[in-house]
């Protein structure tokens, strides 16, 4: 892993468990992964601290909008693409976007090819503007993954 430690992870896990929510949410991956023809239904920027978990920065839908969360990640359940991020410039974007809400009809949008909210994210949307992306809402976790890897060839 890089020097900076600052990553997109992708996620191509399955939640686990019974649950009316943990369905849902198989559910909302399965979509996903299949109207974006690929592998991953969620990404995240994510900075590895010293004590091995993460600094977590995405819009999630389990989470209602943008959010920064300290996590573990399961690594048999996340693929991780460096990149080329300054933390300081990330936690600026992030602090002008924290707790905006989840942006449904863009994620949705992104299949369907129609414009997002401006004030409403979803995962791959914020991960390609914290990037500098232009038209961000045009990328899906799998676009970005593809995208990402490119660059990352390349640092």
């Amino acid at each position: 892993m890089q020097q900076n430690n600052i990553y997109i992870a992708f996620y191509k896990g399955q939640k686990t468990g019974k649950s009316l929510s943990a369905i849902w949410a198989r559910f909302c991956d399965w979509l996903t992964r299949k109207t974006t023809k690929g592998k991953y239904s969620h990404c995240e920027i994510v900075c590895r601290t010293k004590e091995g978990d993460y600094h977590c920065f995405s819009a999630s839908v389990r989470d209602g909008g943008v959010r920064y969360k300290r996590m573990s990640l399961d690594l048999d359940k996340w693929d991780f693409v460096p990149i080329d991020l300054d933390k300081r410039y990330l936690d600026y974007f992030y602090n002008g976007v924290k707790g905006q809400d989840y942006d449904w009809l863009g994620a949705i949008g992104v299949v369907l090819k129609w414009r997002q909210s401006a004030n409403k994210w979803f995962c791959s949307e914020f991960c390609a503007a914290a990037l500098g992306f232009n038209q961000s809402w045009r990328f899906s976790p799998n676009d970005l993954y593809i995208v990402c890897k490119r660059m990352a060839e390349d640092l």
